[in-house]
This record gives C-alpha cells, sequence and structure tokens, in this order.
C-alpha cells in the first residue's frame, strides 16, 4: 500500500510540473527549463568576443548594469555591458518550452568578433557526437577567425542535439552564424553553443533581432534519496533564526515589521546605530540633547525597534553604517571612488571623541530602555559600507573600543568582521594574531552576499573554532543589488538558492543564528501592503517568508550533527540533542519528486513531522511512520523540507 500511494504521489506531482517555468537571472543568464521537477540545463550568457577569444566579456551577477521584471510569463532583462545594450525577453511556454528574444545595439563604433547568444550544456547531459546542425550552410573561409575547441561552425535555422537523459532543440528565426565547441584537454568540460548576433565591424546605432524557440525535454531522475544521520558526533549550537530591522521606510516598514514578529519565532536581532543623527557635531552632548528631548526621530525609531526585540527576548546587535563628517577622514564618499576604494577611514586623531560617543549612545539606550545590547560592529567595513577599516584598524578598535566601553561599566562585546562577504575572511586574520583583542570579542560574523562557496564557508567556520566564539551570519541572503529589481524576490529559482545556501551554511559553519536581510519592508518576505510599490495587494507572506519560518519555529536547544545524501541534487543539514531524542533534518530538493527514507533515527520514535514549503504549499505539515529507525517519506519535487524527529512528543505515543 505504501509503495502505491508514493506512486500516485509522485503521478500527481508530475503532472502538475508539466507547465514548466525558465529560470531567468536578472542579469538575464537562463539556468534552465524546469520538466517535472528536473532542471534541463541551458547555462546561458550574453556574450562580448574582443578583437580575439580571449578577450571575453559575459553576463554574470553584478557584471555591468541590468533591470529585471516580470510581466505574467515573460521576464525581461534589460542590460547595458560597456557600450552595448541587450533587451531580452524569455517566455514560458509550458512542457519545457521558451521563447528568448534578444534586441542587440551598438553604441560605439567598433570592430569585435562578435556579440553572441551562448548556452554551456554539461556533458555528463548531452552528447556531442549527436548534435544535428539542421540544414547548415558552409561559413565563407575568413569570415570568423576559429575558435579554441572549435568543433563545427555553420549558419543554420536549426540546431538539435540529445543525451541519455536529455534533448534538446533551438529554432532560430533566421539563418544564424552558430559556433560549437569543447576543451579538447578535458574530455568533462561542456558543450558550448554560440548564436552570433552581431559579428565584425559595428557602426554606432546598429542593431540586430534573433528569437530562439527552445524545447528541452527528458527524463527526471526519480531515484529514492537516502539521507543518513550520523549520531555520533555534535557540533556546535544554532539558536535560531534571526533579522535584521534596520528601519528605512516609515510607512511599509511596520506592518512587515509586525508580521513577521509575530508569526515567525525570531531569536537574534539586529538594528542600526544612526550616528550621524545621534552625534552630529563633534562639541555636541548628545546624551544632554537626549535628555532635554532633542532626538532625532530616527535615533528614537532605532532604539525602540531594539528594545522591542530585546524584549521579545532576543540578543540584539547594534550596528553602523555611517560615521558623522566630524569624525572620519576626507569628504564624505558614497559608492565605489578612483581606485575601488569605498567609504571614509574613521580619524585615528579622535579615536577618544569616537568611542565616547558610541559609548554614550550604548548608555543612553541602557539608561532608558532598560537593557544592554550584546553586540557592536561597524557595517561591513572591510568593504567601506561606509566606514572604512584595514584589518588592523578593525584589531585596533576591538581592544581600544572594548576596553572602554568595559571601564564605564558596559558589557556590549565586539564583532570580528561583520565583513561583505564570504570571502571576507582574511580581513579578521590580524584581530585573531592580537590577544589583546580577544578579551572584547563576543562574536564572529559573516555576511552571506558573495564568494559563498564550500572552502570561504569553512574559514569562517574555523576562525569560530579558534575563537571558541558563536558565529554569525550578521547578514543572511545572497544577492546584493536584488532591491533594484524586486520582482525577483517572487520567483521560485530565487527563493530555492536562497535556502540552498542557507542549508549549506548550516552544514559547513555551524553558525548560532542566520540573520535574514531583512525582516522589513527592504528585500521584504512579505507582497503587497506598498511593499516594493505594490498598494493594490494586501500584504501577503511570499514562500521565502515560509522558508524563514520553518528555519524560524524548529525547537531550540539543538547542535549541530552530520547528516548526508546519497543524490548531488539534494542539499541537506542537521541539528539534534541525543538526550532528548530531538532531530530536525533540513533538506533542499533541487529536483523530481521522489521518495525518501531517513536512517539512524532512535530506534523508539515512531513517527516524524514532515514539513513542506514551495511555490505551492506553505509549511504544510504531514506526519511519517518510523520503523527500525527509518522514516519513509516523500520529497516533493523544488521545495525546502524540514523533518521534526522529537521522542519526547505526546504524538509517539
Amino acid at each position: 500500500m505504501k509503495i502505491i500511494t508514493q506512486i500516485l504521489l509522485l503521478c500527481f506531482f508530475t503532472i502538475t510540473n508539466l507547465l514548466a517555468q525558465p529560470e531567468v537571472y536578472p542579469w538575464g543568464n537562463i539556468s534552465g527549463i524546469r520538466l517535472d521537477g528536473e532542471l534541463m540545463e541551458l547555462n546561458s550568457s550574453l556574450n562580448l568576443i574582443g578583437t580575439d577569444w580571449s578577450d571575453v566579456k559575459q553576463t554574470d551577477k553584478e557584471v555591468g548594469q541590468y533591470q529585471y521584471r516580470r510581466v505574467n510569463n515573460t521576464q525581461f532583462t534589460n542590460l547595458s555591458l560597456e557600450n552595448f545594450l541587450f533587451d531580452q525577453s524569455v517566455e514560458a511556454l509550458g512542457a519545457g518550452q521558451a521563447n528568448v528574444r534578444i534586441n542587440f545595439r551598438n553604441q560605439l563604433d567598433t570592430v569585435i568578433i562578435g556579440s553572441f547568444f551562448k548556452l554551456t550544456l554539461p556533458d555528463s547531459k548531452y552528447d556531442i557526437s549527436t548534435l544535428n546542425l539542421v540544414e547548415e550552410n558552409s561559413v565563407k573561409p575568413g569570415e570568423i577567425p576559429e575558435t579554441p575547441g572549435e568543433i563545427t561552425k555553420a549558419i543554420s535555422r536549426k540546431l538539435i542535439i540529445n543525451g541519455l537523459s536529455r534533448y534538446l532543440r533551438i529554432t532560430v528565426n533566421e539563418e544564424t552564424l552558430i559556433l560549437v565547441r569543447k576543451d579538447p584537454a578535458d574530455e568533462n568540460s561542456p558543450i558550448e553553443i554560440l548564436f552570433a548576433l552581431m559579428t565584425g565591424q559595428m557602426d554606432k546605432g546598429t542593431s540586430a533581432f534573433r528569437s530562439f524557440h527552445i524545447s528541452a525535454t527528458g527524463v527526471a531522475d526519480l531515484t529514492p534519496v537516502t539521507l543518513t544521520l550520523d549520531k555520533s558526533l555534535v557540533g556546535r549550537p544554532f539558536k535560531g533564526f534571526g533579522g535584521n530591522f534596520r528601519l528605512q521606510n516609515p510607512v511599509s516598514d511596520p506592518p512587515v515589521i509586525d508580521y513577521c514578529l509575530e508569526n515567525m519565532d525570531v531569536r537574534w536581532g539586529r538594528v542600526e546605530m544612526p550616528w550621524t543623527f545621534w552625534h552630529p557635531e563633534e562639541l555636541d552632548d548628545p546624551i544632554l540633547k537626549a535628555q532635554k528631548g532633542e532626538i532625532h526621530p530616527r535615533v528614537k525609531a532605532s532604539m525602540e525597534m531594539a528594545q522591542r526585540l530585546h524584549d521579545l527576548g532576543m540578543p540584539v546587535i547594534l550596528s553602523n553604517w555611517s560615521a558623522p563628517d566630524w569624525a572620519i577622514q576626507g569628504q564624505r564618499t558614497w559608492g565605489p571612488q578612483p581606485g575601488g576604494l569605498r567609504g571614509n577611514p574613521l580619524d585615528q586623531t579622535k579615536s577618544e571623541q569616537i568611542y565616547k560617543s558610541i559609548a554614550d549612545y550604548i548608555q543612553y539606550v541602557k539608561d532608558h530602555y532598560g537593557f544592554e545590547f550584546a553586540l557592536f560592529s561597524f557595517n561591513e567595513s572591510d568593504l567601506g559600507i561606509y566606514v572604512r577599516q584595514t584589518p588592523e584598524e578593525h584589531a585596533k578598535l576591538i581592544k581600544e573600543l572594548g576596553a572602554y566601553l568595559e571601564s564605564r561599566g558596559i558589557k556590549t562585546k565586539l564583532v570580528l568582521g561583520d565583513t561583505a562577504d564570504v570571502n571576507g575572511w582574511p580581513f579578521v586574520n590580524a584581530a585573531m594574531d592580537d590577544p589583546d583583542t580577544h578579551p572584547y570579542i563576543g562574536a564572529v560574523s559573516f555576511h552571506s552576499w558573495r564568494g559563498y562557496t564550500d572552502e570561504n564557508l569553512k574559514k569562517w567556520f574555523e576562525a569560530a573554532e579558534k575563537m571558541n566564539l558563536p558565529l554569525l551570519v550578521g547578514e543572511g541572503s545572497m544577492d546584493a543589488g536584488a532591491w533594484r529589481y524586486p520582482d525577483i524576490f517572487k520567483e521560485p529559482m530565487y527563493a530555492m538558492e536562497e535556502m540552498n545556501l542557507y542549508v549549506r551554511i548550516l552544514k559547513i559553519c555551524q553558525p548560532e543564528s542566520i540573520l535574514q536581510w531583512q525582516l522589513t519592508a527592504d528585500y521584504s518576505p512579505m507582497s503587497g501592503g506598498g511593499v516594493f510599490g505594490e498598494t493594490n495587494a494586501p500584504l501577503t507572506p511570499t514562500p521565502r517568508f515560509w522558508n524563514f519560518k520553518q528555519i524560524a519555529d524548529m525547537p531550540e536547544g539543538l547542535s549541530a550533527i552530520p547528516v548526508d545524501a546519497d543524490r548531488e541534487n539534494v542539499v541537506c543539514a542537521a541539528l539534534g540533542d541525543h538526550d532528548r531524542k530531538m532531530y530536525v533534518v533540513h533538506i533542499v530538493n533541487n529536483g523530481a519528486s521522489r521518495p525518501a527514507v531517513l536512517k539512524g533515527i532512535p530506534a523508539d520514535v515512531r513517527r516524524v513531522k514532515v514539513f513542506v514549503t514551495n511555490e505551492r504549499t506553505s509549511m504544510a505539515e504531514q506526519r511519517s511512520w518510523v520503523r527500525n529507525g527509518e522514516a519513509n517519506f516523500f520529497i516533493h519535487s523544488n521545495s525546502f523540507i524540514t523533518l521534526l524527529v522529537d521522542g519526547e512528543s505526546p504524538f509517539q505515543r
């Protein structure tokens, strides 16, 4: 009966996925088309090839300038790459089909090899020997230089390529130069297919248009998934999910904050110290002015936000973005400056005044709001958003400001790092190597916007282990520019990639908390209600909200434990408490719907709870029976799934 039920569920969810959606990044790259829940990879990009094949510029995250929006079944990207403009639309046609339209325009007289729409196909899925250019015409000798690894070059309107589990057919609106290449030195290298948009001499104002009908079919991997808990090891504790509450939108922030705090178990908080409004003039006494009622509304709102979080039982981080003019060197800057630098250094000749001003803020909150901040940091000072520090200046501030706070009886500790990206870990080495900083550091922190490779994530785990301190993800998410194209927040692809990152962080870094950027109207997990200008709909939680809630609402007091999955497109992490026989297993299924089994459950546990969030369902709860320490359940396609094993729960009996 169990097998029949699983087959029926599998058939149901396969049918619901027939109307597949292309997955498009805001910068225009198409990762692929999902069919029956599995991604039929395309890995597209828009390319400019300069005077030779070593001079390649390719669309990617934070490359060029781009805008993204969705209208019904079509996703639009407008992109500027140097002196070239691309307008791309990707229309979902259902059943593995999409139409890609590209307008290319040149804004400067130039001569280059050309501009191309490129697909990069995994060699493991497609067989290059089956590639067929239908009704191809030869290319004139010398028309375009030979590309490294070139397999074929022809003019055609249609390309077909087969694989063991993939079939791809592309039809162009007109005859087009098509190049196919593969690295001859690496038999496992991907297959690159380049469709020319324009080649050779390009006069200013010239343009080209191509339309590509893409049909992708294939066989989804329905192999059952086995996950195995290793209860022999216990790692670092996870306190729970957190949030940033930097107030920027007086009208739309409050309802989003209220909804999140009332409907999600948030356990760590981070707020802004609006220092430029707290102490704008060096000779002023900010505490005295505040006591007289002369306190800036932004300062008051931030302090009240912090008090609200504290009253809910959270430790609260106080972070500063920008310093008053008197406290910085040079003329204030915001964006990148010549040489790539951002922000301003603190004026080292005014360290005493700076430390006092920060301590006064913390002291005022302690005296008037009845609590102390757990931690203090300068936000992303390695990058200069907007105070810039060298690693040595960061170490100096920690030990000097830390000692000053201690001398005033303030218990607030300093954050080590709080870097802009995961690859910023070298920034903390100077402070780690200086034992005089150690008494004043309360936690290690990084932001997860960029560079989130396994290797970089492991560096932060190692730093926290070396310091024997909690590790925090002070700002959690993955696209720092997404506020410019908020339509992306509603895309299932964005929600799933965010959870892939968070589950990897839980597994590799073992943080005490991931603090979402933000639980306000900025990068909001909500839609409608005025968020991103959407005034024609009520405030509504998106799938991202339910993903966050699914992490946040799990039991406290758990620590990282190992768990592994035997399929590469399944990402997982686990938390547990052996004494309570309580375990939480977070799973991201990036593939098709299929059966799964979790092994390693205590023998006397009878049932587990299963929570599922995807674009169709919001933290839906199911139950699964356990036999001989194994729970059989179903993982739905493109879903975030959480298993709760609670040996003390009444539902076990």
